[in-house]
């Protein structure tokens, strides 16, 4: 009898704990605002995706938070990552925005990524990215070949250093011998197509997801030519443009498109939390940002603006952000020497 009463009692304790996890996450949420931090200018790819995101966010969260998007820009989303880490407040009223490959920064030695990429909760990514070269119709590169013959390098335009209009570049440079020259600054892939347009640059690697809804002009029109995908495995709408794989001549040309592939792939633009936010507010943001990504309303408001949502879950990214930091010190050397910012 006796053991029947304990099960009881700790059947009905349960119960309670749960509920009373479920009223507390209520009783916090309510009337409270959640902040999204897009580490980018508005009007590019991050922002476009964060707005919408932010949009849908606060129904899938007990108490029904509203919601509220900000733009810290600056190094390529390292100030917004920086931020994120060690001055935003960890009570899971911020959500940072910034490029996952800035991890690579930190674990390659760059000072001034000042955090640890193990230290972030991550609750997942809205969908992997696939890595492009897209040049203006002006530039006269239609094709891989065009620019491999170029008599003189390609302007592309890159926000810093952990981004993948930054790095990407610099690895095809490396592995395909490339003629590129990385003009860095600009504040987001925004201004990188502005610049393009006006003919200060010729273009800019990045997202096919990015480019997709917001330089669909230029491509329809033919004022811009996606010239190579990055990445080891062709997008579904792009079976037409070249592989970068199919022009690497050695082991080691093809081992940087690896890189090229990992981190600026499936980690590209993940949502993160601070070091030591509660878990189960953690828990709570991980669960909310899956649901929005599945949220038919978002599907629908996504599929017009031509935004693909494929979601990695949290616990995924935080394992695949692990694994990068299990590196083999002679890829991390070579890395040094291709990405990480010059003295």
């Amino acid at each position: 009898m006796s053991r029947k009463i304990c099960l009881f009692a700790s059947a009905i304790l349960a119960l309670f704990s749960a509920q009373a996890i479920g009223v507390g996450a209520e009783d916090f949420y309510k009337g409270k605002t959640i902040t999204f931090v897009v580490g980018f200018a508005a009007g590019g790819g991050f922002d476009t995706y964060t707005r919408m995101i932010a949009r849908h966010f606060g129904k899938h969260v007990p108490g029904n938070p509203s919601t509220v998007v900000e733009n810290m820009t600056g190094a390529g989303s390292l100030v917004a990552a920086n931020h994120i880490f060690n001055k935003a407040d960890a009570d899971g009223l911020t959500i940072g925005n910034w490029i996952g490959p800035l991890v690579l920064q930190h674990i390659l030695g760059n000072p001034a990524a000042k955090f640890d990429g193990r230290g972030f909760g991550w609750l997942g990514v809205p969908t992997p990215d696939s890595g492009v070269c897209a040049l203006t119709a002006a530039s006269g590169i239609k094709s891989p070949e065009d620019w491999l013959n170029s008599k003189r390098p390609i302007k592309i335009g890159a926000t810093g250093p952990g981004s993948t209009t930054d790095d990407v570049p610099k690895l095809l440079r490396e592995a395909l011998k490339l003629p590129i020259q990385v003009v860095e600054g600009y504040k987001g892939t925004a201004r990188i197509r502005l610049a393009a347009e006006a003919g200060e640059i010729d273009g800019g690697c990045w997202a096919w997801q990015s480019i997709k809804p917001t330089w669909a002009k230029g491509v329809e029109s033919g004022k811009v030519h996606i010239v190579l995908q990055s990445m080891l495995e062709s997008h579904s709408e792009l079976k037409h443009v070249p592989l970068a794989a199919k022009y690497a001549k050695s082991e080691e040309a093809r081992d940087l498109l690896k890189v090229a592939d990992g981190p600026y792939g499936v980690l590209a633009r993940p949502y993160s939390v601070p070091p030591k936010t509660p878990k189960e507010r953690l828990e709570i943001l991980q669960k909310a940002f899956m649901a929005t990504t599945k949220d038919a309303e978002l599907l629908a408001e996504a599929r017009k603006a031509k935004l693909d949502f494929t979601p990695v879950d949290g616990p995924t990214v935080a394992k695949l952000v692990n694994e990068l930091y299990d590196l083999k010190p002679a890829v991390k050397d070579r890395l040094k020497k291709i990405i990480l910012p010059k003295k």
